[in-house]
């Protein structure tokens, strides 16, 4: 593999990838912590009305269906953990893109080496590797 092929279809690929996760996942974190938020805070509101009006007995019923809902949302949350992964995926996208632009103007690990090309490939082959463990080791460790 050239240098032209490794940028775009190495590290171009994977830029977009993990940009594209990233988003997916913020997306999915802000929406799960938006309604857990909305949801609570309705609890004590729709319970208010009850203490209030006996004949809206059946908001009960509602408060248990919110209820329900941010504990199911909270889980989902936690198992699947939309954040860590959003950080992950956003700060792998930016090493990816720094290494990139480092090799591009010749600078810092890449100024004045006889082989640069070689020193991307491994540069950005640790990048990947270590993105896949911390990946692994957030979706083994549990919440205490």
């Amino acid at each position: 593999m050239n240098e032209e092929q490794y940028l775009k279809e190495r590290i171009e690929y994977q830029m977009t990838w993990y940009n594209r996760k990233s988003k997916i996942n913020k997306s999915l974190h802000l929406w799960t912590k938006s309604l857990v938020i909305v949801f609570s805070a309705l609890i004590p509101f729709a319970a208010g009305f009850v203490e209030a009006n006996k004949n809206l007995w059946y908001l009960n019923y509602v408060i248990g269906v919110l209820g329900m809902l941010v504990a199911i949302l909270t889980g989902v949350s936690s198992l699947l953990k939309y954040q860590e992964k959003w950080v992950k995926y956003r700060t792998t996208s930016e090493a990816l893109r720094h290494e990139k632009f480092l090799y591009l103007t010749g600078s810092g690990a890449y100024k004045d080496k006889k082989d640069p090309f070689h020193i991307l490939v491994t540069r950005v082959e640790n990048i990947i590797t270590m993105e896949n463990t911390m990946w692994s080791d957030i979706m083994n460790t549990d919440e205490e």
